[in-house]
């Protein structure tokens, strides 16, 4: 890794931790930045998962309060099927072969985007619905937590999507459960990553120091951002990455 190569990663780095702490988005800026300066799709997605992880943490500690309301019953079934989820999908990612992966990156960034331009939509349309059987919601739960720990982008807004798709009214109680959800998962698919050797440390380590910090830029910066602005920045910036992706085959 030359000098500009890390420079171009810890801007990268940088600007996702920002956008994460504003909007969400950030591995559209980090998994093609990886793949841009020769790290393999599949290395590139796992080191992607390492280096934005941190923020799930601050994102979690945030709803201390919400989540301490919680039936601890329920946080330990849909912790335990975030982790699960996170394992098989992450060991789903290790078994794909690399052309295969590389053929799927533009539709996965292009449905990521999708996802994220939609994403308050549909879950204004999802909330009018009747709460799910639980047996439902935990099914949906363990699906979504697989696609988060095979690739991490639109995560958040496809489980506020499953809350309120199973009758989840409470905003900030979905917000809460969507934070520590995501931590769980991504910490055992990084696990799984990381044990499976696929991650590349050099990029990894640096891009979550600039991550950590661009997430503490960010979080000054949102109350002054207006979100449509934000948003508009991410949709722009997966849609790129994808025609991006889509040309390069």
């Amino acid at each position: 890794m030359n000098i500009v190569d890390a420079a171009l990663l810890a801007t990268a780095a940088v600007a996702a931790g920002a956008l994460n702490a504003v909007a969400g988005g950030g591995s559209f800026l980090t998994f093609p930045a990886l793949v841009f300066v020769g790290v393999p799709p599949i290395a590139a997605n796992a080191t992607s998962a390492v280096a934005v992880s941190p923020g799930y943490l601050g994102s979690a500690l945030g709803y201390r309060a919400e989540l301490a309301a919680l039936p601890r019953a329920r946080l330990w079934r849909e912790g335990a099927l975030a982790a699960a989820g996170g394992v098989l999908g992450a060991l789903l990612l290790l078994v794909t072969p690399a052309a295969t992966f590389r053929a799927i990156v533009p539709w996965l960034l292009l449905a990521a985007t999708l996802v994220f331009a939609f994403g308050p939509w549909l879950v204004r349309r999802l909330g009018r619905g009747r709460p799910a059987p639980p047996a439902a919601r935990a099914l949906g739960l363990l699906l979504v937590a697989v696609y988060g720990g095979y690739f991490n982008g639109g995560l958040g807004i496809v489980l506020m999507a499953l809350y309120a798709a199973t009758g989840e009214t409470d905003i900030q109680r979905a917000n809460a459960l969507k934070n520590i959800n995501s931590l769980l998962l991504s910490l055992l698919s990084v696990a799984t990553f990381v044990l499976a050797g696929v991650v590349a440390w050099a990029p990894a380590l640096l891009m979550m120091v600039a991550a950590t910090a661009g997430g503490w830029l960010g979080a000054r910066a949102a109350r002054r951002l207006p979100a449509t602005a934000v948003r508009a920045v991410v949709v722009g910036t997966g849609v790129v990455m994808s025609v991006l992706f889509f040309v390069r085959g």
